[in-house]
């Protein structure tokens, strides 16, 4: 991205895009929970006056012989036994038991039987799971079929690091303070479908979405399991795969970042590509030493194996290359809060011409100990990237982006259809076309201050665009989206 990129859309029709006046939250007191911390979704109404619409199971084969006590002779009895031995001369031996997505061992009649190149690759898929799945006090079942295991805060992957060892989540930091006094952010519940039964973490332990052994193997390849294509921040990012319409800030020096951003579940048509919405905090070059954050929500198929959106995290010191993860799934971000679980699903989800939610995020850096902190809604803190994961981010971010990006793998042989947003282009408006909205950076000084020298970036306009604006009540805002492929996107 250059920094006097002036984007496709240099003038904003407010009549068509001017967000409504107000937003009217939903505040839910969460069950069996001795104490009552607040998070934020805003359930955003429709304004009065509508905006213009702009087996393989090779399962052991025996001989379908009947034996009777009265045919029963010593050589078909020798004929069997001649057969079990040459068939463990050609069959791999199952050293290693393999054991089910619930964390049970399966029996041998319950095992299937596979190459040896297959037996390997499980030895692996299960070595790592035993690494990242971590021993659970308490464990929900979520209706969408995720796993929640609740989790000793001290225990949780992060704690594998070196540097981390033996060490314990820190206490909260000083958060940034809001000068503009533009936030109308509101109080609300988590809104995460695992724990809409009143479920939740004992005190003293952290939520953590179980992977299971499919998770891994829908993966191009397990050493890319839990991380983002490579290259997957670039100034300009065509042919690359990646598409972009997004809003950044550089030239000057960041320390975080804050914004709403409207939930909705994209449709995504190949399982090897996504959609997201999502805060970059950026520094580095755009070579191999690129530095950043991220958090925001995101519908993957092959990282979770369904369409729905999902607040995620991500980091990386190397451009993506072999540094960094998804979520908690390596060491790296450490989780300190009890009701949020990264990489959980969010609901509800935004609906055309209904009802529209957003969450809040907000991520900057700690003025006394230099860690970068994540907060979900109005004061939830998730938890922070240790500073020492970094090199450039170690000091300051160089640039901050907010927006949408998708991956375009052409498997077809034409423009993927995956939707960025809610599906529809930026000129749609409010309750159609997905936003962000109270965009404010982190100063030096651990102030929160409005968006300048604003830059809009639509990699491809036709396929996904951008439009910005702003007014009293949304402070810095902008719509955003597309479907993908149609007439003026082959």
């Amino acid at each position: 991205m250059k920094g006097d990129y002036s984007g496709p859309w240099t003038k904003q029709k407010n009549e068509n895009n001017t967000p409504p006046s107000c937003c009217y939250a939903i505040q839910h007191t969460t069950r069996r929970q001795q104490q009552c911390i607040q998070t934020q979704t805003v359930v955003v109404v429709e304004p009065k006056q509508k905006p213009t619409p702009l087996k393989h199971s090779s399962k052991l084969a025996l001989p379908p012989c009947h034996i009777h006590t009265n045919t029963f002779s010593f050589v078909p009895m020798l004929l069997v036994l001649l057969f079990l031995v040459a068939s463990s001369l050609f069959t791999p031996a199952l050293s290693h038991p393999i054991v089910s997505d619930s964390g049970r061992r399966l029996s041998p009649a319950n095992q299937t039987f596979r190459p040896g190149s297959e037996l390997n690759k499980l030895r692996v898929v299960q070595s790592y799971l035993k690494k990242i799945n971590k021993p659970a006090v308490k464990t929900i079942q979520s209706p969408d079929g995720d796993v929640i295991d609740c989790v000793l805060s001290h225990l949780q992957p992060a704690f594998d690091h070196p540097e981390l060892k033996g060490q314990k989540p820190l206490d909260e930091p000083e958060r940034p303070k809001d000068k503009g006094h533009n936030n109308t952010d509101t109080v609300g519940d988590s809104y995460q479908l695992w724990s809409d039964s009143g479920e939740s973490c004992p005190q003293g332990t952290v939520p953590i979405r179980r992977t299971a052994d499919k998770d891994i193997l829908r993966a191009s390849s397990i050493r890319r399991f839990g991380r983002k294509p490579r290259r997957s921040v670039r100034r300009d990012s065509s042919g690359s795969g990646h598409e972009h319409a997004v809003v950044f800030v550089n030239g000057d020096q960041y320390y975080g970042a804050k914004a709403s951003i409207n939930v909705w579940a994209p449709r995504v048509t190949d399982q090897y590509e996504f959609s997201l919405s999502q805060i970059w905090v950026i520094s580095g070059s755009f070579g191999h030493d690129l530095n950043t954050i991220e958090a925001g929500w995101q519908v993957s198929p092959e990282l979770y194996g369904d369409n729905y959106p999902r607040f995620f995290t991500y980091w990386t010191t190397d451009a993506y290359q072999a540094t960094g993860c998804y979520n908690l799934l390596c060491s790296g971000f450490v989780q300190t809060n009890n009701k949020i679980a990264i990489g959980a699903a969010i609901s509800p989800r935004s609906s055309y011409g209904s009802r529209q939610f957003d969450i809040g995020l907000m991520v900057w850096k700690d003025p006394k100990h230099g860690h970068w902190w994540l907060e979900f809604g109005n004061g939830l803190l998730v938890g922070y990237w240790p500073a020492f994961l970094f090199s450039h981010l170690r000091s300051h971010a160089s640039m901050v982006q907010f927006g949408g990006e998708i991956v375009n793998s052409r498997s077809m042989g034409y423009h993927t259809s995956t939707q960025m947003g809610s599906g529809q282009f930026a000129e749609a408006g409010f309750g159609k076309a997905s936003y962000f909205r109270n965009l404010q950076v982190v100063d030096w000084d651990n102030n929160l201050l409005p968006l300048t020298n604003l830059h809009l970036l639509a990699d491809h306009p036709n396929c996904y665009d951008i439009r910005q604006g702003r007014n009293n009540v949304w402070g810095t805002y902008f719509y955003y989206g597309g479907p993908g492929r149609n007439v003026r996107c082959p």
